[in-house]
Parts: structure tokens; sequence; C-alpha cells
């Protein structure tokens, strides 16, 4: 059983307030107070949770600076009053500095969907997007004669 620290609970929390005042933020028209803040209590709260030193180590491995520099960046600039610009540099840098962590995170919500209720719900969904992104005519549903795609469709 892992043990977590009263440390550990503060990160978490602070991280996911963070989160919280950066979709807040995003929401509210790139309001660059919440994301100025949402972005320090996800930097504190990710401190909190790995420590210091393996965040500096984190941010500053040599094969992680390009990303480090365009994260950072991103917060400066949001720090500066510059919320548009500074968002885009920031997604770009946290792109690249959890693209390793993606297929794990993919592969998760993989074996989430092996539960009963949302594996059933899955080719409905599936077809909603289908339908959404590429358009499902009245012909396609009656060419296909699938229940569910009839059911998209309708």
């Amino acid at each position: 059983m892992v043990t977590i620290t009263e440390f550990q609970k503060i990160g978490v929390g602070l991280t996911g307030f963070g989160v919280f005042f950066l979709l807040f933020g995003v929401l509210l028209y790139f309001d660059s107070v919440l994301l100025a803040f949402g972005n320090v209590l996800f930097l504190s709260g990710l401190s909190f949770i790995i420590g210091l030193r393996r965040t500096a180590q984190f941010f500053f491995q040599r094969h992680k600076l390009k990303a480090s520099s365009f994260f950072l960046g991103g917060v400066a600039l949001v720090l500066l009053r510059w919320p548009i610009i500074g968002m885009a540099v920031e997604s770009y840098g946290f792109v690249l500095l959890f693209k390793s962590f993606f297929p794990m995170a993919f592969g998760f919500l993989g074996s989430l969907m092996n539960i009963p209720y949302l594996s059933s719900v899955r080719p409905l969904v599936s077809l909603a997007l289908w339908r959404f992104v590429v358009g499902v005519t009245e012909e396609d549903k009656h060419a296909f004669g699938s229940p569910a795609l009839s059911y998209v469709c309708n």
C-alpha cells in the first residue's frame, strides 16, 4: 500500500485547484488573473506532490529543455498579462513535456471502456462523433442497416 504524506495531500488539492482555475480562466475568455493564479497553484501543487528537487529534475532534464522552456515561458507570458499567447505557448510546452504520458493515459481510458455499461454506450458515441465529423446521410443509414446508426441519425 502506498502511503501519502500530508504534503502530498496538500499538493493534490493545490494541483486540482490550479487546473480548476486554468479551465475557469479559459472559459472566461482568457482572464489573465485566473490563468496566472491557476499556473501558480498547479506548479506549487506539483512541487508539493513530488518535491522541489524532483520537480526541478523533471523540468530541467537535457532532453526536456525545449519543452520546459516553452511551458515556463508560457507561464511567464501569462504572468506578464499576455494570456492568449501565453496559453498557446504553455499548451505546446505541456504537450511536449507529457507526450510520453499520453499513451499510458489513453490505455487507462481504454480499460475504462471495458466496464459493462460504458462498453454498450461506446458504439453510439463513436457513431455520433463519426456523424458529426464526417456527416452521415439518410442513404448511409439505410445502406448500412445498423440499428445503432439509425438511432444516431434520428
